[in-house]
């Protein structure tokens, strides 16, 4: 029976946890010390223990809800895809799971957990008390030569990367620094403004990831320029070990007719591949990633709350946060 240990974060431990093979830039101590300063959450770390031995870890963040401790690994809202366990091959991920609500409820004394762990299946979570949903994320192996990945993508997709190279669109790699994030913010302003809302967080979110991420050289920024030189889009791509992420990417409407954005992904591709990485994960399945050639791949993402009324809460807060981004959105395009 598999049980989890609270650690403290150590130099030893993040070398150890750096070695397993199913490791994600989530893990990494750059990006959750990202996550506690935005959002002001508190790193949990723990070992997964089979009798004496060490055959995993696990990683969370602990913060409060309506006063109670809520064990996020992650959280919605948090702007990170997966958390959840690095495992030995061979350690089951559904005993790990198993262990989880006891760890949090017990050893934490948290009244809520939620977890989405990458290498977890729907089979891992069914039937062990955990409430979930299949939250699929859309893939692309980079395994291919690039006229491979090239030839995958949809025809209408490969038309328009030639014709922003033909309009004359350019695709450069940014400096980790302020100046990009406020280009970012201001193109994903008018991303939210399309559809009346707003962004579901503050430019300062995307200030706190790049200066974390942008020392430890992992994270990749392009900026797309329009044949007069002006930025009219931008991606955010942390990357780390196999693969790299779509955080985020932004464009301005009055410009997309000269299809930036595809010309970003598809360098994107190319400069993933440059540095090694064999994956590339668009974090989330929304239908328009298709045609870039992906696989949807459902990584579940489970909670559980101690008490009832902790899952009604739960809920409701989800609801409220739509309602009063609604609200907002109409109160600033309003009056900006």
């Amino acid at each position: 029976m598999l049980r989890l240990q609270r650690v403290e974060p150590a130099a030893a431990l993040h070398a150890d946890r750096a070695t397993y093979p199913d490791r994600l830039i989530f893990h990494t101590p750059e990006w959750l010390a990202f996550v506690a300063e935005s959002r002001h959450a508190e790193p949990v770390l723990a070992t997964v223990r089979d009798g004496s031995a060490t055959v995993g870890h696990f990683t969370g963040l602990l913060t409060r809800h309506y006063g109670l401790r809520v064990l996020g690994s992650p959280m919605a809202g948090w702007t990170t895809s997966y958390l959840g366990f690095n495992l030995l091959p061979g350690v089951s991920r559904r005993e790990a799971l198993r262990a989880l609500p006891g760890f949090a409820f017990g050893e934490l004394g948290c009244a809520h957990l939620e977890v989405r762990d990458r290498g977890a299946t729907e089979a891992d979570v069914a039937g062990l008390g955990l409430r979930w949903d299949a939250a699929p994320t859309a893939v692309i192996d980079l395994s291919p030569d690039e006229d491979a990945l090239f030839g995958a993508m949809a025809s209408a997709c490969r038309r328009n990367v030639r014709k922003a190279a033909k309009s004359g669109v350019i695709i450069e790699e940014a400096d980790p620094d302020p100046v990009f994030a406020d280009e970012f913010y201001d193109q994903l302003r008018d991303v939210f403004a399309k559809q009346n809302l707003v962004p579901t967080y503050s430019v300062e979110r995307v200030r706190s990831l790049i200066r974390h991420l942008g020392p430890a050289g992992r994270i990749t920024l392009l900026r797309a320029r329009d044949a007069d030189g002006r930025c009219i889009a931008t991606a955010v791509l942390p990357w780390y070990h196999r693969t790299m992420y779509f955080w985020g990417g932004a464009s301005y409407r009055e410009h997309q007719h000269l299809r930036p954005n595809e010309a970003l992904i598809w360098h994107a591709l190319r400069a993933a591949k440059a540095r090694g990485v064999t994956e590339f994960d668009f974090v989330g399945g929304n239908s328009y990633k298709a045609k870039y050639g992906t696989t949807e791949v459902a990584v579940p993402w489970a909670r559980q709350s101690r008490w009832p009324l902790v899952a009604h809460l739960r809920n409701a807060a989800q609801r409220g946060f739509a309602l009063k981004q609604r609200a907002t959105a109409r109160l600033t395009l309003t009056h900006p």
